[in-house]
């Protein structure tokens, strides 16, 4: 048991750490690699984006071919293009070993709490799982951090070396202390994988070079229009298709269609202004940064303390009331850093700020988990866990390249005020898109009974389901 806790803790560790490990170190890189707005999108999102449309599909594979051998395949290739993105030598092969990155973690990650619990007699469960997402929710609240730390005093580089020893310690030991094990062995859903990952690149392409390359240009709206007919014929063959990915009937279903709808809605806010204010901080500001990573852990650090209350008020009076305070506490947050971000800015004054929205991401984070679970049959819930995860991680990617182009069209890079000219409409946009957020939470009905109300026996945890962890090791 203890041996599968510090395994499956260690590689998701990795894998959440490098979702926001990089936002303080893109100045360094920048000044170093050169590259332009849209070239910084990419080293984040091209990690983001692979993540989020290929995580069902890892954890199908590991269901199917074998959880210890896919664990190890993704660990493998998640480690080497660590090593690849550490010795880039420019800002096109960096994006394409994230991206890499990207893949090895949708296999990896999903099957980590699915080995976990193979491992874990019942009764310990729950004391590892909270084990698991508390390592999990250190990496998330750490990352600008560590980021920052590594970059300062090394190398930027070292972001990414520090996966090197880490993957190379963990794969003999996950290869003699992990049990095989096997799912169902569903079919492959091959066309909607292709289907979604196209069209989701191709959106996100239109957004990223939109600003430089004009709204008008070929390939933006190449990108675009085909991007859009893409994702249609995704949600066709999710009608249609008898094992698709993502069946579209799960949105038959209120509460399903309002926490995903949150949750994509929350994470589009949520990383596109991280991404913006990292760079404000040291741009700007003039922080360091390893001071710009301090500065952002009231925000990204607070469901660490917050989340076990947030727990325990939702266990009382719902989960829906809760969810929907704290995206509108975030909002609320947004709102006022929109107001009082300028070229002098004291980081006194940004405080609050940073407080209500770290204090908005905890309450959302404790109960959306149960909220997505409880949204379907106990059958389907493994397919809806794994759509909410990938929900967040799409709606982070869309995120940075939609904030990054309304940052682009107000100001720029040129100077302080022209940085913060663009910085405060993207803020706006994204404290808006968290107060629909809000507004979708509150779609979802009034809280039904669940396994733990009624004394049923709950079932075992499958793959897909384990792609929603307990802290959000999406950010």
């Amino acid at each position: 048991m203890a041996w599968a806790l510090v395994i499956t803790s260690v590689a998701g560790f990795m894998a959440a750490l490098d979702n926001l490990v990089v936002t303080t170190a893109l100045p360094s890189i920048r000044e170093d690699l050169g590259g332009a707005l849209g070239d910084l999108e990419w080293t984040v999102s091209a990690y983001t984006l692979t993540f989020a449309v290929l995580l069902m599909f890892g954890a199908a594979l590991g269901d199917r071919f074998g959880r210890r051998r896919l664990f190890l395949t993704g660990l493998t290739v998640f480690t080497a293009a660590s090593a690849a993105a550490a010795m880039a030598p420019g800002i096109d092969s960096l994006i394409a070993a994230r991206a890499v990155q990207g893949v090895g973690a949708a296999v990896m990650m999903p099957l980590t709490l699915t080995l976990l619990t193979a491992t874990v007699p019942p009764a310990k469960r729950g004391t590892a799982y909270g084990i698991w997402g508390a390592v999990n929710g250190l990496a998330v609240a750490s990352g600008p951090l560590i980021g920052g730390s590594l970059t300062e005093h090394v190398s930027w580089h070292w972001i990414f070396w520090l996966n090197v020893p880490l993957g190379i310690a963990v794969m003999p030991l996950a290869r003699l202390r992990l049990a095989e094990s096997h799912g169902t062995g569903a079919r492959l859903d091959i066309p909607g994988t292709l289907l979604a990952s196209g069209g989701l690149f191709g959106i996100v392409y239109g957004l990223v070079r939109g600003p430089s390359d004009g709204w008008t240009g070929p390939l933006v709206l190449t990108g675009l229009f085909a991007g859009s007919a893409l994702l249609a014929g995704f949600v066709l063959h999710g009608i249609r298709a008898q094992n698709a990915m993502l069946p579209m009937r799960l949105f038959r279903s209120r509460a399903f269609t309002g926490i995903n709808a949150a949750s994509l809605l929350m994470f589009l806010g949520m990383f596109g202004s991280i991404f913006l204010l990292s760079q404000y901080m040291q741009g700007v500001l003039g922080y360091s940064p390893t001071e710009a990573g301090l500065r952002m852990l009231p925000w990204t650090g607070m469901p660490m303390l917050v989340a076990p209350l947030s727990g325990i008020l939702s266990d009382r009076v719902g989960g829906r009331p809760v969810a929907a305070a704290g995206l509108l506490l975030q909002a609320l947050g947004l709102g006022y850093l929109a107001l009082v971000v300028a070229a002098d800015t004291s980081y006194a004054a940004q405080l609050p700020g940073l407080i209500i929205s770290g204090v908005g991401m905890a309450l959302y984070f404790a109960p959306a988990a149960n909220l997505v679970m409880s949204s379907v049959r106990p059958q389907e819930q493994g397919i809806a866990s794994g759509a909410n995860n990938a929900l967040r991680e799409v709606g982070g990617a869309l995120g940075i390249a939609i904030m990054s182009s309304i940052f682009s069209a107000q100001g720029g890079y040129d100077s302080a005020r022209s940085f913060v000219d663009g910085l405060r409409p993207a803020l706006v946009v994204g404290a808006a898109v968290v107060a629909l957020a809000a507004v979708s939470a509150l779609l979802i009905p009034a809280r039904r009974r669940t396994a733990r109300d009624t004394g049923e026996a709950e079932r075992p945890v499958t793959s897909l389901e384990a792609t929603v962890p307990a802290e959000p090791a999406g950010l």
